[in-house]
């Protein structure tokens, strides 16, 4: 549910001017009970002016009238068709002064837990600039040796809504990222046997073309014709023909 502008002061104006459960003044405003409890001992919120949310356009008096006849009935803020879209931002959050020291140790969290963030969405996140993340990321920051990390949503910088939105959207962008591959990709990942075992053409390489097939009597069609006596290969000259050859020599 919405809150209402100046919660603490619009549960002054109810504390003082309605009979309204100290519950559903709570509800309302999204404070505690002992708070609002607080406010009407007079030990919270002391010299806070009250603010009229019905005179604000924030409650009507008829939904004011029906929750203090009914205890179970729960205040509604009144509809803003002007408000529409205020909550839709771009760019950086606003982070409070209060708070900016710790945004160094939110963005060591973030790059250390959850490395698939983009620099934009931890800048979305938690309100801080692209060269103090690259800082942090790559360890140059000028206090780098004594941030600690530190979880966002702890420190009050961002919602865990928010902060699993984020993380959702990275990580089905790296997974569809990694769907893309080209064919050749896939054919790197894939192991010896089914590579070999696929369908498509594999390229010979060319120092080795034409020789895949090659096999004695095929390379020359002549040699086949040609018969060959294992004998002759193997015959040793008979002496006559040694002398003769000898005689050729002198």
């Amino acid at each position: 549910m919405a809150k209402p502008l100046m919660a603490k002061a619009t549960a002054v104006w109810l504390v003082d001017n309605t009979t309204l459960s100290f519950k559903q003044i709570a509800d309302f405003v999204e404070m505690h009970e002992l708070e609002v409890q607080g406010i009407a001992d007079g030990d919270v919120a002391t010299g806070v002016k009250g603010f009229d949310p019905v005179a604000n356009n924030q409650l009507t008096q008829d939904e004011i009238d029906d929750a203090e006849k009914n205890p179970a009935h729960k205040l509604k803020l009144k509809h803003n068709a002007a408000a529409d879209g205020e909550e839709k931002r771009r760019g950086p959050r606003y982070t409070p002064l209060s708070k900016r020291q710790d945004r160094p140790a939110s963005i060591l969290w973030l790059v250390k837990f959850h490395p698939e963030l983009a620099d934009a969405q931890i800048s979305k996140l938690v309100g801080t600039t692209k060269p103090t993340i690259q800082a942090i990321r790559e360890r140059t920051h000028w206090n780098i040796s004594n941030i600690q990390p530190i979880d966002p949503v702890a420190l009050g910088l961002c919602k865990q809504s928010e902060l699993d939105a984020a993380v959702q959207k990275a990580a089905a962008k790296k997974a569809k990222d990694g769907a893309a591959m080209s064919d050749d990709d896939r054919r790197k990942l894939l192991s010896t046997e089914q590579s070999l075992g696929s369908d498509d053409d594999h390229k010979m390489p060319t120092a080795i073309e034409g020789l895949e097939t090659f096999t004695l009597g095929e390379a020359d069609p002549e040699v086949t014709e040609k018969q060959y006596d294992a004998d002759s290969l193997f015959k040793v000259p008979a002496s006559g023909d040694e002398d003769e050859d000898e005689d050729a020599k002198d």
